[in-house]
Formats: structure tokens, C-alpha cells, sequence
């Protein structure tokens, strides 16, 4: 027998096997690093969903992960932990879970053992002997096993707490000298700390649809599925020694880490003798006489000199060609398209005819979309009418095939609100009851729900059971749910997708989806397209084929006429009934006190109505700043430290105060000289939409750096308070821009033609027997 000082913990299960594992992935790796492990896997049932979140937290911690999965298989066989020891091998374990959830529904996934003798090569696998069944029968599945397998294979000694492990260590022992497989520890891990059983028991209970007085034996009799120090495991494998050593004898076998998935974009095709980078080039200079036939603006030469050059150092030439070529496509199909985002902010993208935002009356932050910096790739989204946005998705398909394009995942959590239904239905309450609980809750965010709150429900906050409930629905907020797919994003690679992570069922026909999310892709630096869809655009069109129709006259997104006063003079009126995005009560409100008389008059129109502005008290201020009724002012620094006018460049076109995601990141590098990486991480905090940021960690390092540069404190702190705003709801000016394009179409469209904006809206044609005035009238 072997002496053990550490050992590696091989049968992990995260949340991400769905109402099973009762721990994310970082809190396992913090905890095993804490206990002194040698290394921690991870084998989540079928998947590698959640492998990524493990690598970052390991890598983050200091400590040696290893990948895996426990591949549950039909055929009544015993299930198999599967570690790959290269990148060969990952490639294959990718492949088999894709091949298996492509064969079955989503969600679910259909393998055998021949799938696995398959792609066995490169693996190292772990049998698990079941809890109960009949030794005879376990031992002639584990000698079919050894026959079958050409690669090294294991089989695990569980410690299951039930009182018969030394019999059943024994038996086990006895076993694998008769099949000469050799024993390794690798008791399950549900959860990081024995406090998550409860947690652990209403997963079961959900999953199980039964309340917890109903679950019986579904129910784990103790809380020892947790992660255990060295001197723990010694003290229960006593005797078993040479198993507990095995653990890290695997570990230093499986040698694969996830730093060895390198990303290779597919190669577009080009013109013979020319790079991707020179055709780029070549297609956005056209494209710039094009959109500027009476000659370029000095802006515009330098931004495409400017992007052109850091595209090429970045080597992302073969991604704008793809994203152009798409956007060709949807045009060839008479399909409309728009860029948004970030994009927005890209004069390239502008002269490739990917966005119809004129870089001439904007000026955007170009470093948001792609800097060296930033060391991320850059992110384009195209809008496309939303009837047929399926042609587009299916031609990614048909052009690089269903192994090297997926859709991307988007992982669906616990909110509060779902998480007290769910919770309360596993713990006994009434569905009226978890209602009334639920409707205590506003909006998606929270943590839980607090004793006032439910005294407000006008029920018990003293009641145990009730307050068991609520602790339990704060535990599991945020925990996964399941895995929908993303709205648009693709993933495309010119080696085998599959081989990068599984490829599964979508639930819509004809739809594949990868494992991963967006923040997954990032984490791992993966390009994603976003081929999004917008029901304006589908109005635009309808539009656009009823003036010619009936007028002769020939538009496009990128041809109506700018800055119309007639189309300005109906928005300061509030009439934007059907105009894209300004229709809400709150956007009609806004527009007579805003008085839109020009473009960017209608990207803070956008972006000013919404949470982040409101709750960082921006709209008032600036409203009064454009009224005259407030005098714009620009704190200066130290005169030691910049010029007293540095944040006039940055917050003037917004009348001194920050609206956009944009200037804030341009104020932190300037008045807090922050770093671009800093600065990057800022924006990353500033968390749009549904994601709720960690900007607060920054707080102090902004205030303190602007009051060392001179700045009053007070100051200092109503701008974080202001950027802090976005935390809930920002909006990035690139967003803003893109919006406001179709702002102002829709709005063109409704001033000059309303009965065509009405039936394009109502998706109907006009009556045949009118005439075109007839029509406008």
C-alpha cells in the first residue's frame, strides 16, 4: 500500500448537468483548491456544456482541471467516465456527444457502446459499478468492456456512506483482479460543501416532479456527495491506498487543456494572387466611391487607412469577408439587412454595405468594436427581415456544412421568479401560493425575497418552512436551467465544428446548436456572427415595394433622404405611432421635451428613455442643458495632469453628461487614465440589456484615480453613479446609431407616405382601384 498525501477528485458533476449537480463550476474549483487537491474534473452526464466555466475558474485558482464527461449509455451498460489525454482525443469525445444528441431530441442524448469503441482513441475511461444490481451480471458487462476497449479503463471504487463498504470494497476488489482492471477512487461529487444537500434534494425534486415529502428514496441519505480533503479520502480508502493514488496517476495522464483549442476561421475565397487582407481592402475602397461618388471626405480616408490597417495586424480580413458575403447574399435574394452594434462604429463595414450608418454623422468609438487592446474578436450583428431570416440561416448552412457551422447556446437560468415557483411547487406550497410569492418580485434581477416582502404578501415571515422555502429559492437564482439557442449567433470554423464542442438538435426543425454560450465563446476567444431578425425591416421592405409600385420611385436603406424637416416636425409632435422604437408612451413623452431636429437628435431619443439613464438621473439634466435652462460644465483636472478642456471632447455632444457606453469608457481613460484594458473591462461591466454587471469593482479605482488627477470628489462620484446606471440598462451610442437609422426611415415613410407605412405595417396591399394620390390621401 501507498502513503497519499493528495489526490484528484475524477467524478464531478456541475450545474450544468441539468437539477443534478448543486454547485457552479467555479465554487468546485475554489473549493479544491482551498482543500489542497491535486487536480479536479469535471463529468457532467453527456455534455461539455459547462467545461469552459470549470477551465476559467481553474485556470483562475491555479489548479489543474481535467476534461471530461460521464457517458450514460443505452443498452443497459454501466455508465463510463471519459477523460481525453490530447487534443485528438477531445476531438473525438466532442464528436461522439454530438453524434449521440444529433440522433435524439434536444436536450437528450442516444449512445451505445459501439459509438464508443468508435472514438475510444486517445480516452481513458472509468467504469462505475451501479449502486445495486447483480455481480454477476456487472462483472460480465465489465470483461465485455475490457475486450472491447483498446485504451486504458479503470474501474471506480465509490464511497457511498451505507454501512457495507468494507463487503462491498472487497467484492470490488476481488472483481477487478479477476478483470484485471485496476481500482480508482472516484466517489461523485454533487456539490462543494455538505451545506448544498438541500439544495441538492430539491433539484432531485424538480427533475423527479415530486415534492419533497414525496421523494422518498430519490433522495440521497446523507450529505457526504461534497468534495473532501486529502487527509478525508485517506481516512475513508484505508486499505485502498493504491486506488486513491491512481487519481493522480490519471491526472498526470490526461494532459489536455482547453488553452489547446486553437480557433481556425474558414478560409473565404478570393481572387487568385491576392490575400483576404488586400481583397478587404480592394472591396472597401469601392464600396467607398460608391457611397461617396463625388469624392471622400478626408474622415472617411482615414478611418478606412486607420481600420484596414488594424484589421490586417489582427488578421480578421476572412471574418468581415464572411459577414459581407452573407449581407451579398441577402441582397442578391432581395432580402433586407442591417448592421448593428458595434459595427456601427466601423466605417469598413460601412463602405462593405454590412451597416447604413454614415460615419459622417456620427462619431463613433471605433476601439469598441476591435482593438488590439481589447484582445477579443470583434462582434457583428445583421439585422434581416424577420419572414426570412431562416434563408439566410440556411444558406451559413449549405455554404460550410452542418459540421463546421452551429448555432451558439444562450443558457437559460433561475430567476427569482421561476426559481420560487419551481422551489415552492418541490417544497410542498400551493400553486397559489407560489404566485402570490412570485408576484412579489419585479422585474429579473434579485437575489431572493426578503421577510418585508413577504409580509406585504400578507404572509408568515416567521414561518419555518415558508423561510426554508425562500432560502432555498436564493440558493438555486442563477443556477441553469437548460440550453436554448441563441437568437442569431453562429459559430463557423474550418475544422470540424464538432470537434471543437458537440453539435446537438435545436428544437426547431432544422436547426443545429453548439453547447456553448456567448460567454463561453469569448472566454476562448471564438468568432460569432449574429444573424438576427427585425419585423421593421420586414415593414421597410413592404414599404419600399409599394412606393415603387405606385410612385416609380426606387429606395433603399441607405438612399432616403437625410434630415427631412417635415419627417423632424411630425416626431417633435409625438406622432410616432408604428415608427420602430419610439412608440412606447415614455418615448412619445420624451420627443416634444426632446425636439428631435437632427440625426443624433434621434440616437439620444433612443438611447435616453430607458432604465440606465433614468435611474443615473441623466435625462432631466441633459433635457435642461438643451433647453438652456442649465449651463453645460465641464470639470477640469489639475492643470499638472491634462488640459482643463479634456472632457469637453468626450461629454460635448451629449451637453456634459454621459449617455452612452461609449463615453464612458472614453471618460475613464481620461479623466481616470485608466488603461485600454482597463478601460475594456469597464465596458465589459457595463453589462447591456438582461446581464447584470460588476461595475461596482471598479468604483473605487475610477473615483480615486480622478480625485489624484484633480477632480472634486463629489464630481468624481455622480459620474460613476451615473456610469453605474448601465449596470441595469445602458446603451452603447453604436446601438443608438443603428436604431436610429431605422428610426428615421420608418419615421420618412410615415411623414411623406402614411397609407403605405399603414399597410406595410398591416402587412396588407392598398386597394388596386387607387391612384397613387389617391393612396397618399
Amino acid at each position: 500500500m501507498t502513503a497519499v498525501s493528495t489526490y484528484a477528485a475524477l467524478h464531478v458533476t456541475t450545474n450544468f448537468s441539468f437539477l443534478r449537480g448543486a454547485s457552479h463550476p467555479d465554487e468546485l474549483v475554489k473549493q479544491a483548491r482551498k482543500l489542497g487537491l491535486a487536480a479536479i474534473g469535471v463529468t457532467d452526464r453527456n455534455t461539455l456544456a459547462g467545461v469552459v466555466r470549470m477551465h476559467v475558474a481553474a485556470q483562475k485558482a491555479g489548479i489543474k482541471l481535467l476534461i471530461g464527461a460521464r457517458l450514460v449509455l443505452r443498452e443497459d451498460l454501466p455508465d463510463l467516465l471519459c477523460y481525453p489525454t490530447s487534443r485528438r482525443a477531445y476531438g473525438h469525445l466532442s464528436r461522439l456527444l454530438g453524434l449521440g444528441q444529433r440522433r435524439a431530441p434536444k436536450g437528450q442524448c442516444d449512445l451505445g457502446l459501439a459509438d464508443v469503441l468508435a472514438h475510444q482513441a486517445g480516452q481513458v475511461f472509468i467504469v462505475l459499478p451501479p449502486a445495486s444490481s447483480s455481480h454477476n451480471r456487472f462483472r460480465k458487462q465489465l470483461q465485455h468492456l475490457k475486450k472491447q476497449l483498446d485504451t486504458p479503463l479503470y474501474l471506480a471504487l465509490p464511497h457511498h456512506y451505507r454501512g457495507d463498504e468494507n463487503i462491498r470494497f472487497a467484492q470490488l476488489q476481488t472483481l477487478s483482479q479477476h478483470c484485471r482492471t485496476p481500482l480508482i477512487a472516484a466517489s461523485e461529487v454533487l456539490y462543494h460543501k455538505p451545506e448544498r444537500k438541500p439544495l441538492q434534494d430539491i433539484l432531485t425534486c424538480i427533475r423527479e416532479k415530486c415534492t419533497i415529502m414525496e421523494a422518498g428514496r430519490r433522495l440521497m441519505p446523507h450529505a457526504a456527495a461534497h468534495l473532501k480533503s486529502p487527509r478525508e479520502m485517506q481516512r475513508l480508502y484505508r486499505g485502498y491506498e493504491d486506488a486513491l493514488a491512481r487519481t493522480t496517476e490519471l491526472a498526470s495522464i490526461c494532459r489536455f487543456s482547453l488553452d489547446e483549442l486553437a480557433y481556425d476561421y474558414p478560409r473565404e475565397p478570393v481572387p487568385d494572387h491576392t490575400t483576404p487582407q488586400q481583397y478587404l481592402t480592394k472591396l472597401s475602397w469601392q464600396g467607398a466611391r460608391k457611397r461617396y461618388p463625388r469624392g471622400l471626405p478626408d474622415k472617411i480616408r482615414h478611418n478606412l487607412e486607420h481600420e484596414l490597417k488594424l484589421i490586417g495586424e489582427l488578421d480578421y480580413a476572412p471574418y468581415f469577408l464572411t459577414v459581407y458575403d452573407i449581407v451579398r447574399f441577402a441582397r442578391s435574394q432581395d432580402i433586407l439587412c442591417q448592421g448593428r452594434g458595434s459595427a456601427a462604429n466601423s466605417t469598413v463595414c460601412y463602405c462593405l454595405g454590412i451597416t447604413s450608418v454614415d460615419p459622417t454623422q456620427i462619431d463613433l468609438l471605433f476601439e469598441r468594436f476591435i482593438s488590439a487592446e481589447r484582445d477579443e474578436p470583434p462582434d457583428i450583428d445583421v439585422d434581416f427581415e424577420h419572414e426570412r431570416r431562416e434563408e439566410i440561416i440556411q444558406y451559413i448552412y449549405r455554404r460550410f456544412g452542418r459540421e463546421h457551422a452551429g448555432l451558439a447556446a444562450t443558457l437559460i437560468t433561475y430567476r427569482p421568479r421561476s426559481a420560487i415557483r419551481d422551489v415552492g411547487k418541490a417544497m410542498g406550497l400551493s400553486e397559489e401560493l407560489c404566485s402570490r410569492l412570485a408576484g412579489t418580485v419585479w422585474g429579473w434581477r434579485g437575489k431572493g425575497i426578503s421577510r418585508r416582502k413577504v409580509r406585504e404578501a400578507g404572509l408568515n415571515a416567521d414561518d419555518p418552512h415558508l423561510m426554508k422555502t425562500l432560502h432555498l429559492t436564493a440558493e438555486i437564482i442563477g443556477f441553469p436551467r437548460h440550453l436554448s439557442q441563441h437568437v442569431g449567433g453562429f459559430v463557423i470554423t474550418r475544422s470540424p465544428l464538432c470537434e471543437l464542442v458537440p453539435i446537438g438538435n435545436a428544437a426547431m426543425k432544422d436547426r443545429t446548436v453548439i453547447e456553448w454560450d456567448k460567454e463561453d465563446l469569448a472566454a476562448l476567444g471564438l468568432l460569432k456572427i449574429d444573424i438576427l431578425a427585425l419585423g421593421m425591416l420586414s415593414c421597410l421592405h413592404r414599404s419600399f415595394d409599394l412606393i415603387k409600385k405606385h410612385y416609380g420611385r426606387s429606395l433603399t436603406l441607405a438612399d432616403v433622404p437625410r434630415e427631412d424637416p417635415a419627417t423632424y416636425d411630425m416626431l417633435c409632435r409625438a406622432d410616432s405611432i408604428g415608427v420602430f422604437q419610439i412608440e412606447s408612451r415614455a418615448q412619445m413623452n420624451m420627443l416634444p421635451r426632446l425636439k428631435p431636429r437632427r440625426f443624433y437628435d434621434l440616437v439620444i431619443e433612443v438611447a435616453i428613455v430607458r432604465p440606465g439613464p433614468i435611474q443615473g438621473d441623466m435625462v432631466h439634466p441633459y433635457l435642461r442643458r438643451r433647453d438652456g435652462l442649465e449651463e453645460e460644465t465641464f470639470p477640469a483636472p489639475d492643470p499638472n495632469f491634462g488640459p482643463a478642456d479634456e472632457l469637453r471632447a468626450i461629454l460635448g455632444k451629449t451637453k456634459g453628461v454621459p449617455l452612452f457606453q461609449e463615453q464612458a469608457m472614453r471618460l475613464a481613460m481620461t479623466a481616470a487614465a485608466f488603461s485600454p484594458a482597463e478601460a475594456n473591462a469597464l465596458r465589459k461591466s457595463m453589462a447591456t440589456f438582461r446581464h447584470r454587471g460588476t461595475i461596482e469593482l471598479l468604483q473605487d479605482k475610477m473615483v480615486e484615480r480622478m480625485v489624484a488627477r484633480g477632480y472634486e470628489r463629489a464630481f468624481a462620484e455622480r459620474c460613476f453613479n451615473q456610469i453605474k446606471g448601465f449596470g441595469d440598462y445602458g446603451f452603447p451610442e453604436s446601438h443608438a446609431a443603428s436604431f436610429a437609422h431605422l428610426v428615421y426611415i420608418s419615421a420618412w415613410i410615415k411623414c411623406h407616405y402614411p397609407a403605405v407605412f399603414a399597410c406595410a405595417l398591416l402587412n396588407s396591399q392598398p386597394m388596386g382601384f387607387y391612384a397613387p394620390a389617391q393612396l397618399v390621401e
